[in-house]
């Protein structure tokens, strides 16, 4: 079940206009139990995470762009695998992550700086690797002053990124590229360079706001009003681990509606507890004619991470939380899940919607 918050624009005809879909998730975390349970019995620095994304894999993959926040870091087994307080991940984890339809990952988060400036450069190198894109962090200033600029179906999108911090890490004086860090006059000038190439939108990346809140704080509805001040015409954010609201605004350049997500919550983690456990795949679409671009839609399809038995071994699985009675269809979920992933199912509508509470949503 998807919930659709805006029409399609019906006076553009559909021949004459450029469509792209776009698919947002959360946060993409590692912790040790995950990568644990992946192991593969008898082999050498070799993980199976190809459950992880089984059951949203289509919805990810058939958007025309799909984007995540990689928030770990993979400086390899040499360094020693960990989860919290300091991300490495085993590089299988992320080809799980390219084979689930994923083609850019944001990098900007307060664990990018985990392992050092080597985990910054290894991460990089790993994303590269795979043919995935990425923007928050660099590996120089060359790259960190290289615009991102996609093209999805004829429309060009300007992407930046952003963290609160990285933990208290020092970043060297020398290596502030290293990772982007939330400083007004940084996303003012980035902005401004992204409107000199012409995009159609600027989609702007925040890691910010309060653990564990639904609700964005006071700093992340300032930083909002200036970026949308500055030029942005979408933000979306993460980093409370849980999620909080979506609101519109106008739109500030070519886009006739923008609008914010302060939260997308987590995706996969070993986080169990209520609205921890819980995320969505956003999704929008942007028309364009001429040189008019038009917000199609915005939905959102609700996800619940699922840690147990499938097909016999201990795993963790990301499920669509589409319907309260859907998950009666999932028959490996004991009883006590399919009450856990019920109630998530009703906080995601009534944290989401929290600001949008008088439209009307069709149920899809």
């Amino acid at each position: 079940m998807m919930f659709n918050f805006k029409g399609e624009n019906k006076s553009i005809k559909k021949d004459k206009l450029e469509i792209a879909t776009i698919v947002f998730v959360g946060d993409l975390m590692c912790h040790a139990p995950q990568y644990e349970f992946a192991k593969v019995p008898g082999a050498i620095d070799s993980f199976d995470f190809s459950k992880n994304y089984l059951f949203v894999k289509q919805f990810i993959s058939r958007a025309d762009f799909a984007i995540g926040n990689l928030e770990t870091t993979l400086t390899g087994k040499e360094s020693v695998y960990s989860g919290y307080p300091a991300f490495n991940t085993p590089f299988d984890y992320l080809k799980e992550v390219k084979n689930a339809g994923f083609d850019f990952l944001m990098t900007s988060n307060n664990h990018s700086y985990d392992r050092g400036k080597k985990g910054v450069l290894k991460t990089i190198e790993k994303i590269n690797s795979l043919g995935l894109n990425y923007t928050g962090t660099f590996n120089s200033t060359a790259d960190r002053d290289s615009i991102r600029i996609v093209n999805v179906n004829g429309i060009n999108i300007a992407l930046l990124a952003f963290s609160y911090g990285v933990n208290g890490n020092n970043i060297p004086k020398g290596e502030k590229y290293l990772v982007n860090i939330i400083d007004t006059n940084l996303i003012k000038k980035d902005i401004g360079e992204a409107k000199k190439l012409n995009p159609d939108i600027i989609l702007t990346y925040f890691h910010f706001g309060d653990e564990y809140k639904q609700d964005p704080s006071s700093f992340q509805k300032e930083i909002v009003k200036k970026t949308v001040g500055y030029g942005a015409d979408i933000i979306i954010g993460s980093h409370p681990h849980v999620l909080e609201p979506i609101d519109y605004f106008k739109g500030n350049n070519k886009l006739d509606t923008g609008f914010v997500i302060y939260s997308l919550g987590n995706f996969i983690s070993n986080q169990r507890d209520r609205y921890k456990d819980s995320g969505l795949i956003l999704k929008f679409t942007i028309a364009k004619s001429k040189n008019k671009v038009f917000l199609g839609g915005v939905e959102y399809l609700p996800t619940w991470v699922y840690k147990g038995k499938y097909d016999g071994k201990d795993e963790y699985i990301v499920l669509p939380n589409n319907n309260i009675e859907a998950n009666n269809n999932y028959l490996f979920l004991p009883d006590s899940d399919k009450i856990k992933m019920k109630q998530s199912f009703l906080d995601t509508e009534i944290i989401i919607n929290k600001y949008n509470n008088k439209q009307q949503l069709i149920v899809r």
